[in-house]
């Protein structure tokens, strides 16, 4: 019997030093006052050592796929003001979401940014390639247009080698 004690208390000792593992969301100061609270308890120690032991896996939540990008980013921004750190918001946002959701560099780029003042959570209006369309352009093309009205497109891009050849069909086909 004494000896059965000693193999239990060694691989529960074991099993504590690791515990902070198994439990991710619970913090080392909680597990030590949970277990000196069951050490009192003996048989319900044994019990929860016993499923930590069986049961180390289990995962409590389930992912959700295919999650808006604004949701994320909501979840970030929540995170952030509970001043979670954002290597543990990325963690986080894995289990949930799976890993491919968002990279580390974007969640510490948002938690930047949120720290910095942003509340928008959608991607502002990007600003593309600079249109070569313009008002004096679509004038010369109407020029040349009605200066020969056997025009093709092929002429109007020896004229206007800067513009593709699908931009100059556009211009001739709206004006």
């Amino acid at each position: 019997m004494e000896l059965e004690c000693t193999y239990v208390v060694q691989k529960v000792s074991t099993i504590c030093a690791y515990l902070p593992r198994i439990l991710e969301t619970v913090t080392l100061r909680m597990c030590s006052d949970f277990l000196h609270q069951l050490r009192s308890h003996r048989r319900h120690f044994v019990k929860f050592m016993l499923c930590l032991c069986l049961f180390p896996c289990v995962k409590h939540f389930k992912t959700i796929e295919r999650a808006a990008d604004c949701e994320i980013r909501s979840v970030i921004r929540f995170l952030n003001a509970r001043n979670v750190l954002p290597s543990e918001i990325h963690h986080q946002i894995c289990q949930v979401y799976g890993d491919n959701a968002m990279s580390d560099g974007m969640v510490r780029k948002w938690v930047r940014m949120f720290n910095e003042g942003r509340e928008n959570l959608h991607d502002e209006a990007r600003i593309g390639h600079p249109s070569l369309v313009n008002d004096d352009l679509v004038r010369k093309v109407n020029k040349r247009v009605r200066d020969d009205r056997r025009f093709t497109i092929s002429d109007l891009s020896l004229h206007f080698p800067q513009i593709s050849r699908t931009l100059l069909y556009d211009i001739v086909s709206s004006g």
